[in-house]
């Protein structure tokens, strides 16, 4: 029943906290204290519903804060969502997840290392939804010989 909830409480968020793709770059960023994260492609992999869990394998670990551009202030209750190939180049719905920041906006995600695959480097999907913001896709690649990473997320106010 709670695998459940869960699942149907990140449709909500996505559904809800859904602004127009590709919206970021169209403000003036200048006047912001912290740089936007930037737009990266969605891919071809992209699905509604990822599970909530923030485990997906062992051998790296990304984490970090989501913030507002405009004071670099932590946004609580972010949907941060995760896709990517797993070892063995392919996606599947075993390297899908999703987490919900809490007040400090700080999130930890644990995966398999990505494998590249044809001219693709290793990487991560990553979507960003919080209300009153702009929603942004982006990626992150891994270095090489790394064990993971902290990645600031941080999103412009969403368009009045």
């Amino acid at each position: 029943m709670q695998i459940y909830s869960t699942f149907i409480l990140a449709i909500v968020f996505a559904l809800t906290f859904n602004p127009a793709p590709g919206t970021a770059g169209q403000q003036d960023t200048a006047q912001f204290q912290c740089r936007p994260t930037p737009e990266d492609e969605m891919g071809p992999f992209y699905r509604v519903g990822a599970p909530l869990r923030s485990t997906i394998g062992k051998g790296y670990l990304l984490t970090g804060t989501v913030k507002s551009a405009v004071d670099c202030s932590a946004i609580p209750s972010v949907l941060i969502e995760f896709w990517q190939a797993g070892p063995d180049g392919h996606y599947s719905d075993a390297y899908r997840a999703a987490i919900i920041t809490g007040k400090a906006g700080h999130y930890r995600f644990e995966t398999d290392r990505p494998a590249a695959y044809l001219t693709r480097p290793p990487h991560i999907h990553i979507r960003i939804s919080a209300p009153g913001f702009q929603t942004v896709t982006t990626q992150h690649y891994l270095k090489k010989n790394t064990s993971g990473a902290s990645l600031p997320l941080v999103l412009l106010p969403a368009l009045q």
